[in-house]
């Protein structure tokens, strides 16, 4: 029993540090130091890695979504200012950064931290700068004097290197920092973090590699049907034997809705019909935040993978009544959005929808993805981190490292559109979306809920939650401007072996016996193949390329007569007339619809009619929805004092639409006979050639014919294996190799010098940054005013997310359309320039937003701009703010007092405006 004196003892000053010192023993002073900072004791992997650092080794940390990795990257900043040195912390995102410089403003104070994220330059030579990661790589290729003193660079969220599109930058970086720098990268908890580890050592020198998987607040796993909420996983066994399995009641009830859903719903029975099984209907929206509020599990996040589903499921809370919040919260909530928005007029705020914005705020509901305004994105971050939201719908955006953690996730759908096709979500997304649950310090337990339907099979989302890493893997590749900035350092025989060090190339060498072992494979299962399409009357391998060839003649010539209709149909749109109506073939806006304008001469690829539909809708069409030729069916009068801006007159006219033309004409749809083979020669002839070879007789020539198509098709896959276990050996260096012989054949190299147009090619960091340069050098600009300038750049950093086969866009006519041609034909010419060097880094100029550029830096009102874009809020923001950083960089590159530069420096001034200026995160 301890004695009164002794208690007395431990109690004092030096008792509490003496007893703090057996705690801490094996530490360093620095980290004896920081551990004081926090009101908490740090996790073992926390204090290996610290210590670690504190040793003098770089550290990769791989842990879990919200286990407090950034507690080591927050030691290097202690570090460097106990030390007298320089720390840099570098995030993926620009919101990542102005979140982590608020963090470390409030805990070091203003004057001893920066950030620098292109948007926003605060105290850059501070000891401590947060900034993204693409603005330390070019602070390194411009040998910035603002790198003196650096001792530690903290990369957060380094998986982002697997990124295709922006990973190579950490790549460039880990590479490029001088070796008397220590790197801590952080990094989601992956399958390979010592594949990774083994190459940082590689490249960086010693480096600790610290796994953690364990989560500091448990997730629970359940399963939502109905309104009946399920654990996903069941105890079984005890001590020792104690294992998770999936709970058999999921089992059984999947197993009995399967069963329902294939009862036959048509069945009768004598004279009357069988009653018909209820369909499965998932819960609604409301239901499910009701049901998780009844649970106690709010605040929630709910994963929807459309931002229409998002904003959807706020508006279904709202007709529902749903409120979740008090009275003095729902005023706190306005206070606070007031505040914020103070800045906005309250004429773009009625344009953004705040009313409906703000009432669902103080109901405790919200929606979150990147269509939104950035700082209406910022208020919901901040009011849900305070508790104040209690339920936010969201994108998979919001799991890229925001911290925004809930007490629950749900998820609606196991699939998800990747802009191309419907796709299942990987272990690696799972784990990332699901990380958001359990608040470290505010939750004991965090728990995910799947939402429940037909094609929800209990057993993969086990195998979803039960897959807790993902491997990282590279996506480095040279660039123009890597390849130009490279060379004027170091010359081009030390640019290759740097290059070669690459995390990319590292892990192509490994891969190589991989891929020759599925060659081997693949080589035996087209013995198989070909054994099993053989023919007894003759070479069935040569009958199956014919049938090929006829079948890929078939779909060119039917690409050719596609071409002539819509050629045809254009013919037809010049002869429209305001007051004809129409017939709209097809698309979104298919039906009956009158011309109020023809829209001749407002487009260079043809007429783009304004029409006003049956639905009471005016819409801009173009010759993408006429696959044929349109003519009128009738004509009705337009009254003088009709404005397409005014609902009533619009309602009036739509509904003398529908009452004056007959049904029959609503119906009619103009159809033609299309002979697309008929009179085609080669098709003639090689359908000729196929009814005489000698196969095309045999009574199993269609299982011949399946067994041949998968050998063509395994064929195929294979000689693409062998291209790739080819080009493994030194492929980075290779592919660097052709890049540098484009730029030679250019003039942006000669031979180890990097010449005056090279130069200016290193300061434009864009995908397009060759394109950017060509522009530059051939003047396409140079007589451009600031508007024009705009829409021009605008097509060197948009990206439609229209189909391939959208209507042309439209762009402003003068100038700026004869540049934004020419940058087109430069686009084929250097596309032919990569091509015979066989690399294809370009992609064609988009001029999705130019006529939109054209319009802001005209000073058009935003209702305005955004009504005819098609834009959300949040889209054009960071369309605008992308290409402010691309005008940015055209007046680093233009000539000193050129007109260009100044055009370029107006075009910046005349867009930061409106929305655009009073939003910090792009």
């Amino acid at each position: 029993m301890t004695s009164p004196d002794t208690a007395q003892a431990a109690d004092s000053p030096a008792g509490r540090y003496a007893a703090y010192r057996a705690r801490t023993a094996g530490n360093g002073p620095a980290l004896l130091d920081f551990r004081t900072l926090y009101d908490f004791d740090l996790d073992a992997f926390q204090i290996e890695a610290c210590r670690a650092l504190e040793g003098g080794s770089g550290v990769l940390v791989a842990a879990p979504t919200g286990s407090g990795k950034t507690v080591v990257g927050e030691f290097a900043v202690h570090l460097a200012l106990t030390g007298g040195t320089k720390c840099f912390y570098t995030t993926p995102i620009k919101a990542l950064s102005n979140q982590k410089y608020a963090d470390l403003v409030r805990r070091y104070g203003p004057e001893k931290v920066g950030l620098l994220t292109g948007d926003n330059s605060v105290n850059g030579e501070a000891p401590i700068v947060v900034m993204t990661t693409e603005v330390l790589r070019n602070m390194l290729y411009a040998q910035s004097p603002t790198l003196a003193g650096l001792a530690f660079v903290v990369m957060d969220e380094v998986h982002y290197l697997a990124d295709r599109f922006r990973g190579a930058v950490w790549e460039e970086v880990i590479i490029h920092v001088p070796d008397s720098v220590r790197i801590v990268a952080l990094s989601a908890t992956v399958s390979n973090a010592e594949e990774f580890g083994e190459w940082l050592h590689e490249v960086r020198g010693d480096t600790a590699v610290i796994v953690d998987e364990h989560r500091p607040v448990p997730l629970f796993q359940h399963m939502l049907v109905g309104t009946r909420l399920y654990d996903l996983f069941v105890d079984t066994g005890k001590g020792k034997d104690r294992q998770a399995r999936l709970n058999p009641q999921l089992t059984r009830m999947a197993v009995e809705e399967v069963r329902r859903a294939k009862v036959n719903q048509g069945r009768r029975t004598g004279r009357r019909r069988a009653p018909r099984p209820q369909r499965f209907r998932p819960p609604a929206r409301p239901d499910v935040i009701e049901r998780l509020e009844r649970a106690g599990l709010l605040p929630a996040i709910t994963f929807i993978f459309s931002r229409a589903g998002c904003d959807a499921a706020v508006l279904q809370c709202l007709h529902a009544g749903i409120r979740l919040t008090s009275k003095e919260e729902a005023e706190e909530i306005r206070a606070h959005v007031e505040l914020r928005t103070s800045d906005i007029s309250p004429e773009d705020l009625r344009i953004l929808g705040y009313t409906d914005f703000l009432e669902a705020l103080e109901r405790g509901v919200a929606a979150h993805h990147a269509g939104m305004l950035p700082t209406f994105k910022e208020i919901v971050e901040e009011l849900f981190t305070r508790g104040l939201i209690k339920a936010v719908f969201a994108t998979e955006t919001l799991a890229l490292g925001i911290n925004m953690p809930a007490r629950t996730v749900v998820i609606e759908k196991l699939d998800k559109w990747n802009g191309e096709a419907h796709v299942d979500l990987t272990p690696g997304e799972y784990t990332q979306l699901t990380g958001r649950a359990g608040r470290r310090g505010i939750d004991v337990e965090g728990h995910a809920v799947v939402v429940w339907g037909p094609s929800v099979e209990p057993a993969s989302v086990a195998g979803l939650a039960g897959t807790r890493t993902y491997p990282l893997n590279s996506s480095f590749r040279p660039s123009y401007n890597m390849a130009v900035n490279l060379v004027g350092a170091v010359g081009i025989e030390r640019a290759r072996t740097l290059l070669e060090e690459s995390f990319a190339q590292f892990q192509a060498d490994r891969a190589v016996v991989g891929l020759a072992r599925q060659v081997r494979k693949n080589e035996e299962a087209l013995e198989g193949y070909a054994k099993a399409a053989e023919c007894h009357l003759g070479d069935f391998m040569e009958y199956a390329a014919m049938r090929r060839r006829l079948s890929d003649r078939e779909a060119e010539l039917s690409r050719e007569r596609s071409s002539a209709r819509r050629a045809e149909a254009a013919r037809s749109l010049e002869h429209l007339r305001p007051g004809d109506v129409i017939l709209v073939p097809s698309g979104r806006r298919s039906g009956l619809a009158v011309v109020l304008d023809p829209g001749v001469g407002r487009r260079s690829d043809g007429p783009a009619p304004l029409v006003l539909t049956v639905n009471r809708s005016v819409q801009r069409l173009s010759i993408q929805d006429f696959p044929r030729a349109v003519e009128p069916v009738d004509r009705i009068r337009i009254p003088k004092s009709f404005s397409p801006r005014n609902p009533q007159d619009r309602r009036d006219l739509a509904s003398t639409l529908r009452n004056k033309v007959p049904d029959d004409v609503r119906e009619r749809r103009r159809t033609r006979g299309d002979s697309a083979a008929s009179d085609d020669t080669e098709i003639a002839r090689l359908r000729a050639d196929l009814r005489a070879h000698p196969v095309h007789g045999c009574d199993k020539r269609e299982d011949h014919a399946r067994w041949a198509e998968r050998y063509h098709r395994l064929d195929r896959e294979t000689e693409q294996l062998r291209r790739r276990v080819e080009g493994r050996s030194q492929v980075i260096a290779r592919t660097f190799d052709r890049v540098c012989a484009v730029l030679q054949q250019l003039g942006y190299l000669d031979g180890d010098d990097v010449t005056a147009e090279g130069r200016r090619l290193g300061r434009i960091y864009n995908e397009l940054d060759l394109l950017t340069a060509e522009s530059l050098r051939a003047g396409l600009w140079d007589k451009l005013d600031h508007a024009e300038l705009a829409a021009c750049v605008s097509a060197l950093v948009y990206e439609s997310r229209q189909p391939d086969d959208a209507a042309p866009p439209r762009t402003p006519t003068g100038p700026s359309q004869d540049a934004l041609a020419a940058m087109v034909r430069l686009w084929g010419e250097l596309e032919a320039v990569e091509r015979d060097n066989r690399v294809s880094f370009l992609r064609e100029p988009d001029l999705g937003f130019a006529w939109t550029a054209y319009r802001w830096a005209k000073g058009d009102d935003l209702d305005e701009v955004l009504l005819e874009s098609d834009l959300t809020a949040g889209d054009f923001v960071r369309a605008v703010k992308q290409l402010l950083d691309l005008l940015g960089q055209v007046v680093d590159a233009a000539p000193e007092n050129s007109h260009l530069r100044k055009t370029a420096r107006r075009a910046m001034d005349a867009m930061r405006r409106g929305v655009v200026a009073y939003t910090s995160v792009g």
